[in-house]
C-alpha cells in the first residue's frame, strides 16, 4: 500500500495555514489593523476544515488494513497526546479529533458507504452552522471526508468545483463584512476551505508537492512543535503592534519544518510523534529507520494520518 501524495501535499498545506492562523489567534489584536482583518477574512477557519476532511479520508484508508479495535486504539492514544499538548497549549484540537472520531466516525463505518454517509455529514454540518459552528463542524466534516473517499468524485469536477467555491467565498465574505453575521462568516470559511483545497489540487506541481508533502507526512509532529513555538514566541509577538511578527514567526517555523521534515524522512519512515503514535497503537516497537540505499523519493507505506 502506498501513500497518496496529493493528500500529503494537501495536509501539508493545511498544517502551514493552521500554523499562521494559530499564531495570530494567540496574539493580542488591539487595536485591530488591516493585517488582522485580512487574516480574519481570508485565512481564519479556512484550514481546519481541510484537515478535518483529510482526517475522515485517512480514517477510511487506515480501516482498509486494520480492525476497528486498532482504530479505537489509535484514537485513544491521539486523545492522550492531545492531553499532554493541552498542558502547554490550551487551543489544541487533538482531543476533539479523537473524541469525535470515536463517537461519530467509528459508528459511521457500520453504515452503507458513500451517499448515506455524505448526506449524514451534510446534515451534521448544517446543524452545526445553525447552532454556532466552530468545533461543532468537525464531526460533519469527518463524515464528508469519509464519503468523498468512498464516492471518488471524478477529477474533471475540480475546476467547476473550484469556480463555484470561489464565487461562494467572495459573496459570503462580502455578506459577512457588511452584516458581521457569524453564520455568513462560518459559511464563507467552509466555502473558502473548499476553494483553497481544490485550487491547490489544480495548481499542484512537482516542486510545490516536494515542499508540502514532507509537512503532511509529519503533520502531527509539525502541528505539536508549531504550537510549542507559538507559546515560546509569545513575548516577541505581543511586543509588535503591527502584527507582522505573527507572519514572520509562522513563515520561519514552516520553513524550518520543511527542511527538517525532508531531512528526517530521508532517514526514517515516520516522523517522531508519528512513530510514537504508531508504536502505542500497535503495542509494539515499529521499525522506523530506513534501510541503506532505499529510494527516499518513493511513496512511503500506509496512507493513514501521520
Amino acid at each position: 500500500m502506498t501513500r497518496i501524495r496529493e493528500l500529503d501535499a494537501l495536509r501539508g498545506f493545511a498544517v502551514s495555514g493552521i500554523m499562521l492562523v494559530n499564531t495570530w489567534q494567540h496574539t493580542p489584536h488591539e487595536p485591530p489593523n488591516t493585517l488582522d482583518w485580512t487574516i480574519e477574512a481570508f485565512l481564519q477557519s479556512r484550514f481546519y476544515p481541510i484537515f478535518s476532511l483529510l482526517f475522515g479520508i485517512s480514517f477510511m484508508l487506515f480501516l482498509r488494513g486494520n480492525s476497528r479495535w486498532a482504530l479505537l486504539s489509535r484514537l485513544f492514544w491521539l486523545f492522550c497526546i492531545g492531553l499532554i499538548q493541552h498542558t502547554f497549549y490550551e487551543g489544541e484540537v487533538l482531543t476533539d479529533y479523537a473524541f469525535y472520531g470515536a463517537v461519530v466516525l467509528l459508528p459511521a463505518t457500520f453504515l452503507a458507504p458513500g451517499a448515506p454517509v455524505l448526506l449524514l455529514g451534510l446534515a451534521t454540518i448544517t446543524w452545526a452552522l445553525l447552532v454556532g459552528g466552530g468545533p461543532l463542524l468537525i464531526p460533519g466534516l469527518f463524515l464528508v471526508g469519509m464519503a468523498l473517499w468512498e464516492l471518488r468524485p471524478p477529477r474533471w469536477l475540480l475546476l467547476p468545483g473550484f469556480a463555484a467555491a470561489g464565487v461562494a467565498t467572495a459573496l459570503l465574505t462580502a455578506s459577512w463584512a457588511l452584516t458581521n453575521e457569524w453564520l455568513a462568516y462560518s459559511m464563507a470559511a467552509l466555502a473558502g476551505a473548499a476553494a483553497y483545497s481544490l485550487g491547490l489540487l489544480l495548481a499542484l506541481r512537482p516542486w510545490l508537492s516536494a515542499v508540502l508533502e514532507p509537512l503532511g507526512k509529519m503533520a502531527l509532529t509539525n502541528y505539536v512543535t508549531g504550537t510549542a513555538v507559538i507559546v515560546l514566541t509569545g513575548p516577541v509577538r505581543e511586543a509588535d503592534p503591527t502584527r507582522w511578527a505573527v507572519v514572520a514567526v509562522a513563515l520561519v517555523t514552516v520553513a524550518v519544518q520543511v527542511v527538517l521534515s525532508r531531512w528526517w524522512l530521508a532517514r526514517f519512515r515516520y516522523g517522531p510523534l508519528e512513530w510514537v503514535w504508531r508504536c502505542l497503537t500497535r503495542f509494539r516497537l515499529v521499525p522506523n529507520k530506513l534501510e541503506s540505499g532505499r529510494d527516499h523519493n518513493r511513496p512511503l507505506p500506509d496512507p493513514g494520518v501521520t
